[in-house]
Parts: C-alpha cells; sequence; structure tokens
C-alpha cells in the first residue's frame, strides 16, 4: 500500500473545488482545508493505520486528507456535517483515487451526535482535522460510544492540544485533559504551522496521538467520575474543600469524602490525576 497511486489535492485544486462548490469556509464550522499533500501523509503516517484497519475521519472537507488515508486502510468512514461537502467527497475521490473509491462510506451527520450505527462498520483509528471549538467534544463522544477505536491522531488547535495532553500539575491541565485520561493516553504528536490550511488561520495546529487503555479500576461510574471533575475545575482556584461543596453537599462533607479517598483537601483539582477522581467519586456522602 502506498499513496502512489493517488493523484492528492494540491492549493490550486482546493481553490477550485470550492469555486466549482460555491463553498466560501465559515468560521462556524471551523473550516479550514489542508492544502499541503506532505502534512496529510504525515499524519497518515503517524496515525499508525494498518492495511486492516478502518479508521473513521471527522470532517473531510474536500478530501486532502481522506485521499492520504485510502491506500492505508481497509476502509474510511468519513463523516461530514456539510450536505454540499458530503455530497462531493465520493466524486473527488473517484476522479483521483478510481481504484479505491469501493474503500470510502461517507456519512452526513454531525459528529458530536453519530452513533456506532450510522457507521456501517466498528472503527479501529480516529483521524481527523478538527475545528478548536468542537474538538474535545467530538474525541469524548467518539471514544465513548466507539469502544473498537483503539487510539488515533487529530490535528486540533495548538492550544487545545496542550489541553487535551497536560498531566495533573499542568497550568493548562483541566477538564479536557481528566477526561481524555479516562479513555487513552494522550500525547502530542508535532505541531503543524498555519501555511498548510487554506484560508490561513490565526492560529497554529498540533498533533495529538490518543491510545486507547482501561479506564481507573473504580465501583464509580464514568458520569459519577466525570461530575467531579467538572465540579473540581468549575471554580480551578478553589481548595477542593471548597470547590467540591457543591457536589458533597457542604465544604465539610466534601472534606470527609477527600480524605476518605486519600486526598489532601487544600490540594486544587490540577494536581489529581483521573485515578484520584475516581477515587473522590467513590465517597460521595
Amino acid at each position: 500500500m502506498g499513496s502512489s497511486i493517488v493523484n492528492l489535492l494540491g492549493p490550486s485544486d482546493i481553490r477550485n473545488l470550492a469555486d466549482k462548490l460555491d463553498l466560501r469556509p465559515t468560521k462556524r464550522l471551523g473550516q479550514n482545508f489542508v492544502i499541503d499533500g506532505g502534512t496529510v501523509r504525515r499524519i497518515a503516517r503517524l496515525a499508525g493505520v494498518t492495511p486492516d484497519d478502518v479508521v473513521i475521519e471527522v470532517g473531510p472537507g474536500l478530501g486532502s486528507l481522506t485521499l492520504a488515508l485510502l491506500p492505508e486502510a481497509r476502509r474510511v468512514v468519513a463523516v461530514e456535517i456539510d450536505p454540499v461537502l458530503a455530497g462531493r467527497l465520493p466524486q473527488t475521490v473517484a476522479e483521483r483515487a478510481p481504484s479505491l473509491a469501493d474503500r470510502l462510506t461517507v456519512v452526513e451527520a454531525d459528529a458530536m451526535r453519530v452513533l456506532p450505527g450510522r457507521l456501517g462498520a466498528e472503527p479501529d483509528v480516529l483521524v481527523a482535522n478538527l475545528p478548536y471549538n468542537v474538538a474535545v467534544p467530538v474525541v469524548l463522544h467518539l471514544l465513548e460510544v466507539l469502544p473498537s477505536l483503539r487510539g488515533g491522531l487529530v490535528m486540533v488547535q495548538s492550544e487545545v492540544a496542550d489541553r487535551m495532553a497536560a498531566g495533573p500539575g499542568s497550568k493548562v491541565y483541566g477538564v479536557p485533559s481528566a477526561k481524555a485520561a479516562w479513555y487513552a493516553d494522550v500525547r502530542r504528536a508535532g505541531p503543524v504551522g498555519r501555511t498548510v490550511f487554506w484560508p490561513v488561520p490565526n492560529v497554529d495546529s498540533g498533533l495529538v496521538a490518543l491510545a486507547r487503555r482501561d479506564p481507573p479500576e473504580t465501583s464509580a461510574s464514568r458520569e459519577e467520575v466525570f461530575a467531579v471533575v467538572d465540579t473540581a475545575f468549575a471554580q480551578r482556584r478553589k481548595t477542593l474543600r471548597a470547590a467540591l461543596a457543591p457536589w458533597a453537599g457542604s465544604p465539610a462533607a466534601a472534606e470527609q469524602a477527600l480524605r476518605a479517598a486519600g486526598v489532601d483537601p487544600s490540594l486544587r483539582g490540577e494536581r489529581l490525576s483521573i485515578t484520584d477522581f475516581a477515587r473522590i467519586a467513590e465517597h460521595r456522602p
């Protein structure tokens, strides 16, 4: 398998396609299309896709990354919210990778709400160029509803990449970091400059690699653990004793739960791992 049988999209191809579709990239949908062949090949390589894999690609747009993924995977399920783009993608693939067109499935749907039954296959790998405003909810939703996912690689705004991959004690560690850690080991996988996009965004991007692992062993449900995470970071400058008072019923009850979980009540949420949050959830009054 290799990309030599695929005619990737270049900058002029992207603009011509956009003109044909009368497409004006919108900030609302976070549409910044990748116009650099080297970047999409790099993403396909770093995602670790194998010939047996089903890839779920979120927001394929005009198809730049899709064309790089098709030679590497058994199937690519492309989830696209924009009906015009969803309708055009099969034609683009048929023109530029005719021998691989049967590997593509396009699902017109919102990735934040899509359920496994719509996909027609159980995806192994998530690969996506995600708008900054939906990146975290999309990744968390797909990790939740697609247990078949063993991992993936997403391209997001650099600042979002930092937050997703942050560990306890980091200044940018927070709700996205803790919740992502419930499902996977998350790490930065490299920077992406802004000039590989059209239109050029006013921020840099970064790659985030996800490797599925088991959640912490706990008698608490995921929802119960995430409720603790949300409350702990709702007022992140407060100590856990104060921040978790609404969750526990009072500061004293919060302190009791924290001590039972072996957590210092004077700490702040940014010091705790997802395993710590799970232990706290087990001791809700």
